[in-house]
Order: C-alpha cells, then structure tokens, then sequence
C-alpha cells in the first residue's frame, strides 16, 4: 500500500516542532490539500527544502478518507476523479504509485417521476439509443449539444503543451483567439443559462430536466442564471484515461489522490506535517504557527482557500488584492451526506438493486419551476420542499470501501441554506436528513428502509472539518466572471505569497494542476523551471 495511505494520511509532526523552526526553508506550502501537496513535490523537486503544514489531523483537505463508522471508508467531499490533469499523473508517477480507477461508462442516469428514465451511457451507440426510445425528436439536438462541448474543449484544451490549464492565468484575448468565429463555443463558456443551453438543442422535457443539475453543480445560482452551462463545461473538459469528459471511480476511495501526491511530494524530499496549524503568514519571512514559533521562508504557498489567505496575511495584505478576495462570492449551498446501505437503491423507474443504472452516477432530477423554486427558497435561509440530488456508489466499482455485503452511497445535493432563518445546522440537521431521504424515498421502493446509517455535511459543517470558507467546495464560485484569467493569480502582490489551491485558475474539483501551476510561477521567479 502507499506509504501515506497506511495511515489514511494521519502524519504527525516529523521532528518537534523547535526543530522544524530552526530549520531555514525554502518554501512553506500551508495546507495539504491535494493542490498543495502537488506543488510540494513539483518545488521538492526542483531542489527546494520544502514544508507542508496542514492543521487538521491527517492531509487531503476535502480529498482524503475519513472513517465515519467501523469499516467505512469515505471522502467527506470528493467523491469521483475526473478532471486530475493528465501531465499531474505523468510527471508525479501517480500510476506507477499505485493510482487506479474504473471508469463509470454507465454515464448519468436519470429516473422521472412518471416511470420514465434515462441513461446517458458514454459509450455512443448505447446512449443514442436510450435517446431513440425516449425522446427520438431530439437525437440530432443531442448531437449539436455534445459537439458544441466538444470543439469547446479541443480549442482551449486540446492534448499537450497547448492546454490552457497549464497557463496560470489565460488571458481573454487568447481565448477568443482559440474559439475563433465559432459563437456558440463562445456563449456555452461565458454566457448561456443551463436552462438555455438546453432548451436551445433539446424539445424533450425529459433531456431538458436530466441536464439541468450539471450547470449549477456546486455553485450558488440557478440555472436559469446566466453562465450556468460554462459549469457543465468545466465538468465535461477532462481528458481522463484519454477519455473525454470520462469520470471514474478511484480505487481505495477519493483520498487516495492525496495520498499518492503526498508520496510524490515526500519522495522529493518535501517534509509534510499535520497538526500543524498556521496561524499567520508572514510576508518575505514565512509563517508563524498557533504555538507562536516561526517557520522562516522566503517563499509562502497557501492551499487554504483565498479568505483563510487573507485572514492568515492580515495587515499585510495589500488593499486592491483585499477588495478583489472580498469581493469572491464563496458561501456555499451544497449539502454532502454520504450513507451506508443494506442494499443499493431500487429505482421505481428501473427496478433491481444490482445494474448498470448503479454504476455511473445518478441525477434525482427537477423540473424548471422547481430549480427556480428551491433556489430562492435557500436564499431566504429555507429549506427547500426537495432537492437535487446526484448520488455515487463507490462500492459497485469497488468493495474494500466498506464491510462484507453492504454499500455506500455519496449524495451530493443542493440547495440547503448556509444559515437557516431559523435554527442552525445542528439543531435543524435531522430534518436536512429526512429531506435527503424523503427526496430519494421518491424515486425507490426501498429508501430509507435500506439505510444503515447517514452522516450529513451542510457547509458549516464542511468550513470547520475541511476548511473552506463558507463550506463553498470550490474556494469561490466558478462561474464565468471567477474564471480565467478572471480567477486569482497564483502571484499575489505580498512579496513572496503565492496562492495554489482552487481559488486559483482553472478553478475547482480534484484538479492538481493548480498546485504545479504554483509551483510554475515560483520556480520562474527564482530563475527555475518545472
């Protein structure tokens, strides 16, 4: 097993804590999510002496393992691979460490509440057939929506050093000069609505509702906000495998990406520390940790989201790069349960507890009306009559998750309040998780009966155990005014500090790249390369 994995990245202090201040660093990384564990090994690598200080008891940040019950093993966060650039898994030997994944070819299917259902395979013959029998009128429209995705992705990310991912901060004329006269690549990447987006290429209600979820996932808007489809992009951009748009179920769980970097980064001679908590980053010096002892570095990488950052740097942040964080919306309206069952779901739409209807992910779908309903329910701190749900089975792809005969489940759902109008999280908990259950008891025969157990993560809930400001997975929204070169800068104007987690470009999900890209703008600015 990786060496990091042994203890599901519980590391502990390598040497006493006056040691590691005695130390002269090169650079401190605050934070060992997956991001800043990356750009630990890309600095390790390139001859620095490196620190990794995480706060929190074990590395990872929202991609790590956690135990919520005897034999379980689950991602508080991330829960499926998929946009983990492909130059990040060669460059670490993340495969020849032990990396591995089963690709969810079921792709995404969809149950209705009138019996119909759909899966949306990625292989192409089985899903243009599923469209047949549905909804025939719309096969050529789903064609045209897939291409506009398609010639999207090979403009601004094409295979090689052209990927613009691998700028960290791309600008707007380069992109236009990529997409070139094609308008409507230009409108899914800054402009369309979900709700556009799909009623521009599809008739049937049934493609419209089982797509509309994939713009706002994770983000605080409605799809019928404009630049919601830029959302479903982001998340369809990836090459996994070579595959594109392809997801996958991680061998071992989620965490094992961190874990694995972990390895890379300690391998290159990076010293990683949890519980180790900073309490102020000192530009052009390094960091002072809670204790008060300093860590001195010329050189400071901060994988903490940019409003911890900011906090972090005090006073000493300079004031038009204050106003620009203060102005990133990061509150958070994502609710993450993750479940352990008896048996996997029964679909009402697809009977059975055992198919393929399991092994992609699954959407519990809303109508335009609700989507728009829901959302402004949640900004008044209510909670919503349902949700949207997108539920994961890790343990189809993958039994070691959890006990003998039984499964997990991740749902990932939306919109919850941040702050309720009345009551908190932990008082009003209970009833987010009848919600959660009463919205699949919908579309199964056998929910909640097959529940053995449930743990509920509401943003505040994920803000004290990961990390984020505002329980916002994504460090800040990722809509197209927060993207780009429009994201921050992994340079900050703090002599020193630089910023290498998803508030930076290319945004958020279990990405890395962000963290070399970090580590590309340290290592120049020292006269270095990657």
């Amino acid at each position: 097993m990786p060496l990091t994995a042994v203890s599901l990245g519980r590391l502990g202090l390598p040497a006493p804590i006056a040691e590691l201040a005695a130390t002269r660093w090169d650079a401190v990384v605050v934070g060992a999510g997956h991001n800043g564990l990356a750009c630990a090994a890309y600095l390790a690598g390139a001859g620095l002496k490196v620190l990794v200080a995480e706060a929190r008891d074990r590395v990872g940040g929202a991609c790590t393992i956690d135990e919520p019950w005897p034999g379980y093993r689950v991602s508080p966060c991330a829960y499926l691979l998929g946009l983990l650039h492909p130059r990040v898994i060669d460059e670490l030997g993340l495969i020849a460490r032990g990396l591995r994944w089963t690709p969810a070819t079921a792709g995404l299917f969809v149950p209705f509440k009138d019996g119909a259902s759909l899966q949306l395979w990625d292989d192409d013959e089985r899903c243009r057939a599923e469209i047949r029998r549905l909804a025939p009128g719309d096969l050529d429209g789903f064609l045209a929506f897939s291409d506009v995705k398609r010639r999207l992705r090979d403009a601004l990310r094409p295979d090689g050093d052209d990927d613009l991912w691998l700028d960290p901060s791309p600008s707007r004329d380069r992109i236009e000069d990529r997409l070139g006269d094609d308008d409507e690549a230009r409108a899914l990447l800054f402009d369309w609505s979900m709700v556009e987006y799909v009623e521009r290429f599809f008739r049937s209600e049934y493609l419209q509702m089982a797509y509309l979820g994939q713009g706002v996932i994770g983000t605080n808007a409605s799809p019928h906000d404009p630049g919601t489809a830029s959302i479903h992009f982001h998340h369809q951009s990836g090459r996994l495998g070579g595959l594109p748009g392809a997801w996958g179920y991680v061998e071992g769980g989620m965490g094992m990406v961190s874990f694995l970097l972990c390895d890379a980064a300690r391998e290159a001679g990076a010293v990683v520390a949890s519980g180790l908590p900073v309490a102020r980053i000192l530009p052009g010096e390094g960091v002072e940790l809670a204790g008060g002892d300093r860590i001195h570095a010329s050189v400071v990488v901060s994988n903490a989201d940019p409003k911890t950052t900011l906090r972090l740097i005090g006073n000493a942040a300079e004031s038009s790069w204050r106003d620009r964080v203060g102005s990133i919306p990061m509150t958070g309206c994502t609710v993450k349960a993750n479940v352990a069952l008896r048996e996997l779901p029964d679909f009402l739409a697809r009977p059975g507890t055992d198919g393929p209807q399991h092994r992609g992910q699954v959407n519990l779908p809303l109508t335009k009306a609700q989507w728009a309903g829901s959302f402004a329910s949640t900004r008044d701190g209510l909670l919503p009559d349902r949700l949207w749900a997108e539920l994961y089975f890790q343990t189809t792809a993958d039994p070691s998750v959890a006990p003998t005969g039984v499964q997990t489940m991740s749902v990932f759902a939306q919109y919850v309040p941040h702050a309720f109008a009345e009551g908190d999280w932990e008082t009003r908990r209970g009833e987010v998780a009848d919600l959660i259950l009463g919205t699949l008891g919908r579309f199964c025969s056998n929910i909640p009966e097959a529940v053995i157990a449930i743990e509920v993560l509401g943003p505040p809930d994920i803000e004290r155990r990961v990390g984020l400001s505002g329980g916002h997975i994504f460090q800040g929204e990722c809509l197209p005014p927060f993207m780009w070169d429009r994201r921050l800068p992994s340079r900050t104007p703090m002599p020193g500090v630089y910023l290498c987690g998803a508030g930076t470009h290319p945004g958020g999900s279990v990405i890395a790249v962000n963290g070399r890209n970090a580590a590309t703008c340290v290592l120049a600015d020292r006269g270095q390369v990657v």
